[in-house]
């Protein structure tokens, strides 16, 4: 009997052992809250560093909805959430810098995904067909090779819908290369359906397509777009600014220029970087490599597939990418709970 109380004793002892260990563990990292900005590669990153930092290194991380200007808003004002994992910049770039320089906020990582950007972007086919015609400068010469639906004398280029904020760079930039004397066309596809469907239907005809995209995205994941550099060289931030992106009313005289470099960036709050915590570290050092995070948004678009799950299949199917974002032991335990 007495061997039995003492099994039954060290069996307590080391649950209550075990249990301090979880809860210092825990305590170690802590609360955390993540924005999961409402677009899909943004909801991947979100659910990827809650399953991460919750599996791997015992943290308490909770997702809350977000978009850029709220989210940032917020974190700037309230010091919540902790996480912008997606941020994008250029909406925020002196109030971002403001914030950084008053020791609000703090950018943890300057280049979450690679290859993203802004621009102008023509099918595969395309280039290949017309290997010379490798710059926007160069397609702007041949505007008959985008023939116009309903004028075929003109060329086609497609900006974006009514009420976009890429709609006035897209115009003002159309103004500033005197595409209109070239023979183009500004179309205005109506919607961000009507844009994907232009594209869609050009890559699944084989006829060319000319026009505005971003990346990532499952469009340019699907069809391999390929985003064309510019020869003449950006402007500066006056001429961008001041004038490329304002209405045409305020943008008089728009100067040729390559498009603006589009920046992302993972921002956290000062408060919760001077916590120490090993979330931090990893936010640091993860990196999606832009062909992966297409696909992954590919997938998202043909599953109808959420952050949660897509943030599953992305880590049961790219484990070359994600464990070197962390440490073996979070390895073996995020292996563990997929």
């Amino acid at each position: 009997m007495k061997r039995v109380k003492t099994f039954v004793i060290a069996c307590a002892m080391g649950l209550s052992m075990g249990l301090f260990i979880s809860n210092t563990s825990h305590a170690e990292c802590g609360d955390i809250t993540i924005s999961e900005m409402n677009w899909a590669s943004a909801q991947l990153m979100a659910n990827v560093d809650k399953i991460i930092l919750q599996e791997g290194y015992g943290c308490n991380a909770e997702i809350i909805p977000g978009d850029t200007m709220p989210t940032f808003t917020s974190m700037n004002e309230k010091g919540k959430p902790d996480v912008a994992p997606e941020l994008w910049v250029n909406a925020v770039r002196e109030p971002l810098k403001n914030a950084i320089d008053a020791g609000r906020l703090q950018v943890v990582n300057n280049a979450p995904i690679t290859g993203l950007g802004e621009g102008w972007w023509v099918t595969p086919k395309f280039l290949k067909d017309n290997p010379g015609l490798n710059s926007v400068e160069k397609v702007l010469e041949r505007p008959d090779l985008f023939p116009y639906a309903e004028d075929k004398s003109k060329g086609a280029f497609m900006g974006c819908p009514a009420g976009w904020g890429c709609q006035l760079a897209n115009a003002n930039l159309f103004r500033a290369f005197n595409m209109e004397k070239k023979g183009w066309v500004l179309v205005d596809p109506g919607s961000a359906a009507g844009l994907d469907g232009s594209i869609a239907k050009a890559a699944n005809r084989g006829e060319n397509w000319f026009g505005y995209y971003w990346n990532p995205t499952a469009i340019v994941g699907k069809y391999n777009l390929v985003m064309l550099p510019f020869e003449t060289k950006f402007a500066g931030s006056k001429n961008w600014d001041g004038c490329i992106v304002k209405p045409e009313q305020e943008c008089a005289s728009p100067k040729p220029s390559s498009w603006t470099e589009s920046a992302v960036r993972t921002v956290i709050t000062t408060e919760f970087k001077n916590r120490g915590s090993v979330a931090a570290e990893y936010l640091a050092k993860r990196k999606y490599p832009g062909d992966i995070m297409n696909s992954m948004l590919v997938f998202m678009t043909d599953n109808q597939a959420n952050g949660a799950d897509a943030a599953i299949e992305f880590l049961t199917r790219h484990e070359g990418v994600w464990t070197k974002w962390v440490s073996q032991g979070a390895a073996k335990k995020i292996k563990a709970a997929l």
